[in-house]
This record gives structure tokens, C-alpha cells and sequence, in this order.
């Protein structure tokens, strides 16, 4: 594996976040298709196949179609610095939460849910990892795929609300839902587990399975998954039948005839 070059980086923001990197003349950093949010003079943006690393044409298709496995753009895009300054280019993150940095020289490979994913130094190699439990795969939410970074460097990840990062022990399990799961050290152990009561799967809301994850190793949760945010406003639009929630005005419902929602 290539050494992956060496960057610098700093996190702007609170909810709505992006990291900001800076490279030395010939230094590079990749990302996915569209998360550029700026970039100084002096760099130069190329689209490739996969992340660079695989040789040959075929090893390019190969690395590419894993991609899309993955729900994926076929290409990476590649930010280098070919002038003579130091310079800077940032990336933003795609909706509410937070930004992971992930030191792969000291976590070793990290799996990841899909489009977690958001930028890393040149030479990482942003590759796919099947589950091992046909049960994991065919419940856990997230498929048989995760994605897998590997590398000596610096990749950044993306996360919706607060971030939880929990180190655990030797045997140690945590139970958590399967939408919550950002990324986990590869020794960590991931399956699927029914929750063993009918009853509270249809009437408690939080679903027949959950995930659990068996130390030792580092996991990365987040508090509100995309697909949990995308469909409470889906639920909550007019077009899909839902209503105004937390209006308490006692004119909430004339008032609505007069605030142009409805026209």
C-alpha cells in the first residue's frame, strides 16, 4: 500500500460543519464527487477512476464497480497543489451533524456505513467490506456492504447530530440501532439480533433487529441518522398527508389559511 501523503487539518463550525485542508506543494487530497466547498490558487482538481491506488485498466474498473456497490459515484476527485505556496481547500458535509477525523495510523482499517465517507489524504484506499452474517447483511439497514478505509493517514467522515465515541472492552457488547452506526475498528465484531419480544417490535417503534458490536475496539455512533430525519419530514410534508406538528396557537389552524403554505 502507498504511504499516504501527509495533510493538515482544522474543523469549522458547530452543526452544519466542514474541514478545511492544507497541503504542501505536491501534496493531494480526495474526496467524493460534489462535497468541495472551496479551494485557494494553486489547486489543481482531477476526476479518476476509483482512489489511484489499483493498477491498470482493469484494476480501475474493478475498484470503481466495487464503488458502486457501495451506492457511490464511479469517480473520485483528486484536489493537488501544484504551486509553489502552501494552500487550502475544504470540504462541506452534506447535511446536519458532525465531522470525524479518523488518524488510520493509529485506528487501523476502519469500516464504515455507507456514504459516511467524505474525504482523505491522498494514497487511502477507499474499498468495500461484506458482512459476515448473512443475518447482519440481510437486516442490518445498511446491506452486505460497508466501507472500508484503509491507509496511514488522515480520512474524514460524516455523521448526522452528536457524535458518540465509545471504546470497548475485550467481549464487551453494545446494542445499538442499526441506522445509529457510523464506523468500528475492523476487529470489532458486527451482527444482527432479533429483539426477541413481538410485542415491542410492533409497538415500541424502534424496529424487529438491532446491531450489536463486540469489543475490543473503537465504535463511532451517531444521534440522528439520515434516513430517520429524511423521513420525519417526509411524514410531516402536506404533499404525503402529514401536518403542522407543535403549533400550539389556539389559531394555529385559521392561521395557516392566511401564512401562504396552503396557496
Amino acid at each position: 500500500m502507498a504511504q499516504t501523503h501527509e495533510i493538515d487539518y482544522q474543523i469549522f463550525g458547530e452543526d452544519l460543519q466542514y474541514v478545511e485542508i492544507g497541503l504542501d506543494p505536491g501534496e493531494a487530497v480526495m474526496s467524493e464527487a460534489g462535497a468541495m466547498m472551496y479551494m485557494s490558487d494553486g489547486i489543481a482538481m482531477e476526476t479518476q477512476f476509483g482512489t489511484g491506488q489499483e493498477s491498470g485498466l482493469l484494476g480501475k474498473l474493478f475498484s470503481a464497480g466495487k464503488r458502486l456497490m457501495t451506492g457511490e459515484s464511479l469517480f473520485m476527485t483528486i484536489f493537488a497543489n501544484q504551486g509553489r505556496d502552501y494552500a487550502r481547500v475544504a470540504f462541506a458535509a452534506p447535511y446536519p451533524g458532525k465531522i470525524i477525523p479518523l488518524d488510520l495510523s493509529q485506528t487501523g482499517t476502519m469500516l464504515c456505513q455507507k456514504e459516511s465517507y467524505l474525504c482523505s489524504a491522498k494514497g487511502t484506499d477507499v474499498g468495500i467490506a461484506f458482512t459476515k452474517r448473512f443475518g447482519a447483511g440481510l437486516f442490518g439497514g445498511e446491506g452486505f456492504i460497508l466501507q472500508k478505509l484503509s491507509g496511514d493517514g488522515w480520512a474524514f467522515a460524516h455523521a448526522g447530530g452528536t457524535i458518540c465515541e465509545m471504546s470497548l472492552a475485550a467481549g464487551e457488547t453494545l446494542r445499538v440501532d442499526t441506522g445509529c452506526i457510523v464506523a468500528f475498528q475492523e476487529q470489532v465484531q458486527y451482527d444482527i439480533k432479533y429483539v426477541g419480544n413481538i410485542k415491542s417490535a410492533l409497538f415500541g417503534g424502534e424496529g424487529l433487529f438491532f446491531a450489536t458490536l463486540t469489543g475490543p475496539g473503537k465504535v463511532y455512533l451517531q444521534s440522528l441518522p439520515f434516513s430517520r430525519l429524511a423521513g420525519r419530514i417526509y411524514k410531516a410534508a402536506p404533499q404525503a398527508g402529514g401536518k403542522n406538528v407543535g403549533e400550539g396557537s389556539i389559531l394555529g389552524g385559521l392561521g395557516r389559511m392566511f401564512d401562504g403554505d396552503n396557496s
